[in-house]
């Protein structure tokens, strides 16, 4: 290495010359860091199970409108629940003549849906035909394959090939009475006094 090369700039045009390229390597690191950013979040983000429970059909509409119907009982907390929610997107939009109902087991109002098919674990499927007769159940995290199969059969009107299936389930109890209160500060506690 010569003197000149080893000696920092100093005159206006070197000074101007250093500060330019600084200024476009921090400029394409900032770029490069938004698009890493947003490429990798687009990646990785899958449907929650709020936003599929937002743009589920009403229960009251799917058992009026004819079509067969898929409810599912889940929670948000409910990590097989969670797991299923991609292909529960899927699903929906690939047999759009079914009605795909989300109920909440966390809300009391769902209590006698809750009661009447028997759910004690989560996630609870069960298949209801055009007449609204519940033809079967599967419970737990089941594979895209299978649950496919069922809604083939379901929108043909046919038997479905796979009925009482278990997979891995998060344990839920029902409460037996809405609570007395919906403060949050009561950690799904009963109102002193109640039994």
């Amino acid at each position: 290495m010569t003197q000149d090369q080893m000696t920092p700039p100093t005159g206006p045009e070197d000074v101007g010359d250093s500060r330019l390229r600084n200024l476009l390597i921090a400029l394409s690191a900032a770029v490069l860091a938004v698009v890493l950013f947003f490429g990798v979040r687009g990646q990785t983000q899958s449907p929650s199970l709020t936003a599929l429970a937002t743009a589920s059909v009403p229960l009251d509409t799917a058992l009026a409108n004819g079509q067969p119907t898929l409810l599912e009982f889940y929670a948000d907390w409910c990590t097989s629940c969670q797991a299923m929610a991609a292909d529960m997107a899927a699903l929906k939009q690939q047999y759009q003549e079914v009605n795909f109902v989300m109920l909440n087991v966390d809300n009391t109002k769902w209590l006698p849906e809750i009661s009447r098919f028997g759910v004690d674990g989560i996630p609870h499927f069960v298949f209801i035909n055009r007449s609204g007769e519940a033809l079967a159940n599967a419970i737990g995290q089941q594979p895209r394959t299978i649950m496919a199969g069922d809604l083939t059969a379901l929108a043909a009107g046919q038997a479905l090939p796979e009925q009482q299936l278990s997979g891995q389930v998060s344990m839920f109890t029902a409460e037996t009475q809405p609570r007395g209160s919906d403060d949050p500060r009561s950690h799904g506690g009963r109102p002193a006094g109640a039994l």
